[in-house]
């Protein structure tokens, strides 16, 4: 064979090997539980014909976990790490040197050696300096805020200082566009930090009225990316985080009486997420139009539970507790997965799985069963050599049906960086608790022992409960010796940096200790 040949024919050899790769949808809604969904409460709720399309189509998991919080969850999916390993725990204020490190990586520097063309639109949420964004993160671009839609418009409330003296030294970013590059760029920002290999631009605040469109504008970046990818020739990794149902809900007037008709007029989160539906729907549709549906993973979940407290603005849960809590209500959440060549249409999955899971799982579907073991020896992708434990389990045989047990059989809640409950089979045990997002932790002497087959919304804690952790007290065992492997592991894999806590008095306890250090 001529060598230009040959060399015709391995180019043409390699392209088809990277279309093969599948590509690969994240939609990551917010603070939204799996009730809200029809697919999982047969309409109780609101009708969400586009979103049940992909738990039709595929597979749907009952017991899947996130985390109590937007941070948490966002770094438990990205990382694979339980957050407490990051130290992104909670959320930061802007300009915080809390945010994701380079030592950590992310799906999408994993699959860049894959060929992937990979990128972020929507909300980050994982730390706002410089060398905190995603396209120093393995991501080719990103679109979209850092924080919480409530940290973007406090500027335009009439008593916000409008010096710009405050707003350099405590002002919110905007709304970032950004591009990774060769080339480091050293001009330094005196609060965000170096630019580092990236090009970034700060387009402007996410105020309220923005908000009313902002998602529309995510859909038309991911369209747009995924279209490039299909005449590039490359599979595609994108993180498609919508604004969408984080307080406050901001609407444009055609979606302003979505749900009047299924509960009332002053139902802003229905309304915004029957909106929110019909935006998946175009996603779902536009795959179908690129002729790419048949080789497309699309995953749908969210970050943590829904903040009752911020009614109407926000959703209820059927589990108990809610957002910032670690009841069932604070991080059980949708999780469905569409991927017509392997996964049956119509699965439903009741073992235990949770974002942590993501990644190992991604990399085993595009050939990397074994990225779990390798990161924990130590794995060199690109400049950087990465040595973590990755909490997740590679579930892929979960996922596409081949297996009838879920790789993963115990759950680990963190509130911030305290262990407060752990899950074995269907037995859960609580060490601390609190009922409400903006409750004070309790800690418990004895165990609170649940199980979630029989007592799904964990309601049977009253005094004629109690008896059940001393008529079980064999549960005990197996969970103290699961428990002890995973608080030994953090021996040769320290958390990376100290996190961040809501609680006034934890974080007056960390700066001492600090200056006592100094």
């Amino acid at each position: 064979m001529k060598k230009s040949a040959l060399i015709i024919f391995l180019f043409n050899f390699l392209s088809a090997m990277a279309q093969e790769k599948p590509n690969i949808l994240v939609i990551m809604v917010d603070d939204v539980a799996p009730n809200a969904l029809s697919c999982y409460s047969m309409g109780m709720q609101y009708p969400t014909p586009n979103i049940d399309k992909i738990a039709k189509e595929g597979v749907l998991f009952t017991d899947h976990y996130s985390q109590p919080s937007c941070t948490a969850g966002r770094a438990a999916f990205i990382t694979g790490q339980k957050p407490v390993r990051t130290g992104l725990t909670t959320v930061g204020q802007p300009g915080n040197p809390l945010g994701l490190k380079k030592e950590d990586p992310t799906i999408a520097e994993l699959l860049k050696p894959q060929g992937y063309m990979t990128a972020q639109f929507g909300k980050n949420h994982l730390g706002d300096r410089n060398e905190h964004l995603p396209t120093v993160h393995g991501f080719d671009e990103f679109f979209g805020n850092l924080y919480h839609l409530n940290v973007s418009e406090e500027p335009e409330q009439a008593d916000y200082p409008k010096s710009q003296e405050f707003a350099n030294k405590y002002g919110p970013r905007g709304i970032i566009e950004s591009y990774a590059t060769n080339t480091f760029d050293k001009t330094e920002d005196p609060r965000f930090g170096v630019i580092g290999k990236q090009k970034v631009t700060d387009i402007g605040q996410l105020t309220s009225e923005r908000m009313k469109t902002f998602d529309d504008e995510l859909v038309a970046k991911t369209k747009d990316f995924m279209k490039r990818a299909k005449e590039a020739e490359k599979p595609f990794f994108i993180w498609h985080a919508t604004s969408r149902m984080h307080v406050y809900t901001r609407l444009k007037d055609e979606s302003k009486n979505l749900a009047t008709g299924v509960s009332t007029d002053l139902d802003l989160f229905g309304h915004g997420l029957m909106e929110h539906d019909g935006q998946v729907g175009e996603l779902l549709d536009y795959i179908k139009e690129l002729g790419i549906d048949e080789n497309t993973i699309i995953i749908y979940t969210t970050d943590n539970g829904p903040e009752q407290s911020s009614f109407p603005h926000a959703g209820v849960t059927m589990f108990r507790g809610e957002k910032m809590t670690t009841w069932e209500g604070g991080l059980r959440s949708p999780f469905m997965v569409k991927w017509p060549k392997k996964i049956p249409a119509g699965l439903i999955r009741n073992g235990i799985s949770a974002h942590e899971d993501v990644l190992p799982t991604l990399l085993a579907a595009v050939g990397n069963e074994n990225i779990r073991e390798e990161l924990l020896n130590g794995k060199q992708v690109g400049d950087m050599k990465y040595k973590v434990y990755i909490d997740g389990y590679n579930n892929l045989n979960y996922w596409t049906g081949k297996s009838d047990e879920s790789a993963r059989n115990h759950f680990f809640y963190y509130y911030e960086s305290g262990l407060t409950a752990m899950r074995v089979g269907p037995w859960k045990m609580h060490f601390a608790t609190k009922e409400r997002y903006f409750d004070d932790m309790v800690q418990h002497t004895m165990p609170q022992l649940f199980n979630l087959r029989k007592d799904p919304f964990e309601r049977y804690d009253d005094i004629t409960g109690f008896h059940l952790i001393m008529e079980k007290s064999w549960v005990m065992q197996p969970a103290i010796g699961i428990l002890n492997d995973h608080l030994m592991t953090f021996k040769n894999y320290p958390p990376r940096q100290a996190a961040a806590s809501l609680d006034i008095n934890k974080a007056i306890e960390s700066i001492l200790k600090a200056k006592a250090r100094q």
